[in-house]
């Protein structure tokens, strides 16, 4: 197979096959397929504060994308995991993060058409509170805040490109941000907004 220099190919679908290689490697094939998460809780709101904010637990969900699975908070400074969430903050198990050998960056474009990933790329590590490698704020990462209507929405066009906590990559797309993977309507009422948030759907694939 013809060798390749920098490039890491993101498998798309069930029939789609993930290609990794290095300056001195041959081309690897690895079969992969798209796995969707639902539900995944993320320091749910539990009431509003004096000020009428939402508060929560202030807990934070660990994920292994390489297992499919939520890892126990007790293991959080291991390499178990690979990403974590937050309300709408999304971390990786990298720098002041975790031990891990991950980072991520924001890539602009359709989850299907990210194939390789750019050679130009910079992969982020986490250095809270100052920054993230996933940036934090609203339409600055993954979503927009809309404070007329209470929401908050996935951007379309804006898919997470991740180190794994062991330096495989995967691409991972935020689909909704509330309970059912459904947006509550404008016009319900706060109280559904507040109660409904912070679960997160999402779909991924993986090196």
């Amino acid at each position: 197979m013809k060798k390749m220099m920098s490039k890491i190919a993101m498998g798309l679908g069930l029939s789609i096959a993930l290609i990794a290689c290095t300056k001195d490697e041959e081309t690897i094939v690895v079969p992969v397929s798209a796995i969707t998460v639902k539900d995944l809780a993320a320091d749910t709101v539990t009431g509003l504060g004096l000020d009428g904010r939402p508060q929560s637990a202030g807990t934070t969900t660990y994920y292994s994308l390489v297992d499919n699975k939520i890892i126990a908070s007790s293991d959080a400074a291991s390499t178990k995991w690979d990403i974590a969430f937050k309300g709408t903050t999304i971390l990786t198990n990298s720098g002041n993060g975790g031990p891990g050998m991950g980072g991520a960056f924001v890539y602009v474009g359709l989850f299907s058409d990210l194939k390789t990933i750019p050679a130009d790329s910079t992969f982020k590590t986490e250095n809270a509170p100052t920054s993230y490698a996933i940036t934090t704020g609203s339409n600055k990462g993954w979503y927009v805040y809309d404070g007329l209507n209470n929401l908050i929405t996935p951007i379309p066009g804006r898919v997470l490109v991740v180190k794994t906590a062991s330096g495989k990559y995967a691409k991972i797309e935020i689909l909704n941000y509330y309970k059912g993977g459904v947006t509550p309507a404008a016009s319900a009422s706060d109280l559904i907004k507040m109660k409904e948030q912070r679960y997160y759907t999402f779909r991924y694939s993986f090196q």
